[in-house]
């Protein structure tokens, strides 16, 4: 079995190490958590994107500063318009959203949510840039020498980085620093109302022993991972970084663990994490033009295989695929120097399908019945204010109606009258039109006589209508007049 193993690593690192000088190494270590001895080692103080890996670094800070008395597990946090604008992975909070750092950390370690994890350095911090101040004490005092940190989520930024001697010696103080935390790394899967996320972690539930710790991808950084397992009371940290695909990522860490444990502890004498030289690399290579090839889709941080074990044969063809474009993408000058889905040591292999996931509950606000008050709120059908309509107002009377004081017949009885029967006649002032109507529809003919006054009454409308307009005709001839004179004055 070990030295199937050791073959499989050492053609690894054969085809890692081949090339031309600009060849791309991707880092893999394998450390004993007690003594801190180093197991396996490959290119592990290069400097390379973390990517999400990013947030066990942030959730050092705050369970540090809550060891501290700075900060509390129940403390509510609020998601600011920055944090809300982060792009994926995320929780989708709206921007004054409230949530415990206690549920903000499962969420940032199950979910992986941007959002979240921005919110938790801006909450912490003061700001994003007084957060990752913290980070780099901490860091320093931590001994990891090689990292760089800006922001507590790890999406792209150039001037941050870190490497794999670096993430394991992290990986080993949260254990040891914070043990009754635990359980914050190994949680399979979250429940938020009902939307059940699982881990990201295609190691949890599929190889025995691994009990946490963290996956992260950008296509400048590709794959990586910071795992660790226990076996028979002996922990193990593995860290696999730059892998072309969540699948391959997986299926190098296992057999790194199965290595690893296979190593006898009795006259152990290795090299420990301190005493790893520095990298001759000043800067993280770009691994976007091999990852995120735009001849294919976007490459997502899970593996395809980890909930069902009947995709393992298609995600074999298709990581394959990906792999031989990688390689043809690969510019003539510098060798694409990391194993691929090409080897036959994995491209007819996969873990086995992911054990039953137990959810962990999270809300927002500080307990789940406040949360589930603000859901019901927000689902709720926004009912629309009760406006009061005012009924159809009569229209307004005409000025001839006006001056004679007659009322306006309505609309629906206007209907059943005579044509010949205007609606401005001043003969309904006296006979009244609703009386008219009401005697018509009972099938009386009382109604005639109203008609013929509603005739006679319309010429006296006509007669009446003429008497203004006279009135105003001289009123401007004597104001034209006196306008005439003032000009000739």
């Amino acid at each position: 079995m070990l030295p199937r193993l050791a073959g499989r690593l050492l053609g690894f690192g054969a085809v890692l190490a081949a090339g031309t000088a600009g060849a791309v190494t991707a880092p893999m270590l394998v450390v004993d958590v007690d003594s801190g001895k180093v197991i396996y080692s490959q290119g592990a103080t290069d400097p390379w994107y973390p990517a999400s890996i990013t947030k066990l670094m942030t959730t050092y800070v705050a369970l540090d500063m809550v060891r501290q008395g700075r900060a509390s597990m129940d403390q509510l946090l609020t998601i600011s318009e920055a944090a809300a604008a982060e792009p994926p992975s995320k929780m989708g909070f709206k921007p004054g959203t409230q949530l415990t750092l206690d549920n903000a950390l499962k969420i940032i370690m199950v979910k992986s949510a941007n959002d979240v994890a921005w919110a938790i350095g801006e909450n912490l911090g003061g700001s994003i840039d007084g957060f990752a101040g913290l980070m780099n004490d901490t860091a320093q005092r931590l001994g990891m020498r090689d990292s760089r940190w800006t922001n507590p989520n790890g999406l792209p930024d150039p001037r941050q980085w870190t490497s794999a001697r670096d993430m394991a010696i992290l990986g080993r103080a949260l254990l040891r620093d914070f043990p009754e935390n635990r359980d914050l790394f190994s949680i399979s899967a979250i429940q938020f109302g009902r939307a059940v996320m699982p881990n990201h972690n295609g190691l949890l539930g599929r190889y025995a022993g691994v009990d946490g710790m963290k996956t992260g991808f950008i296509c400048s950084g590709g794959f990586n991972v910071v795992a660790s397992a226990n076996r028979n009371g002996r922990r193990i940290i593995t860290v696999v970084m730059g892998q072309p695909s969540a699948r391959e990522r997986d299926l190098k860490a296992a057999d790194l663990f199965d290595y690893g444990f296979g190593q006898s502890t009795f006259g152990w004498g290795g090299q420990t994490l301190n005493d790893m030289p520095a990298s001759a690399n000043a800067t993280p290579p770009d691994m976007r033009p091999y990852i995120c090839d735009k001849r294919r889709p976007m490459p997502t941080d899970s593996d395809s295989s980890a909930l069902t074990a009947s995709a393992a044969a298609a995600g074999a063809n298709a990581d394959n695929a990906n792999a031989q474009l990688m390689a043809a993408g690969a510019p003539p000058s510098s060798a694409l120097a990391f194993a691929t889905m090409n080897s036959a040591a994995l491209r007819n292999r996969a873990l086995p399908p992911r054990a039953p996931l137990q959810p962990v509950l999270v809300w927002t606000g500080r307990d789940p019945a406040e949360s589930a008050i603000a859901a019901a709120d927000e689902a709720a059908p926004v009912k629309p204010a009760r406006v009061r309509v005012a009924k159809p107002q009569k229209p307004a009377p005409s000025r001839a109606i006006a001056a004679t004081g007659a009322t306006v017949p309505q609309p629906k009885l206007l209907a059943r009258q005579k044509p010949a029967a205007p609606a401005s006649a001043s003969a309904f002032a006296s006979t009244g039109p609703a009386t008219a109507v009401i005697a018509e529809s009972k099938g009386h003919k009382a109604a005639k006589p109203a008609a013929k006054a509603a005739r006679d009454g319309t010429k006296d409308v006509k007669t009446a209508k003429p008497a203004p307009k006279a009135e105003a005709k001289p009123a401007q001839k004597t104001a034209a007049k006196a306008t005439a004179r003032k000009k000739d004055d």
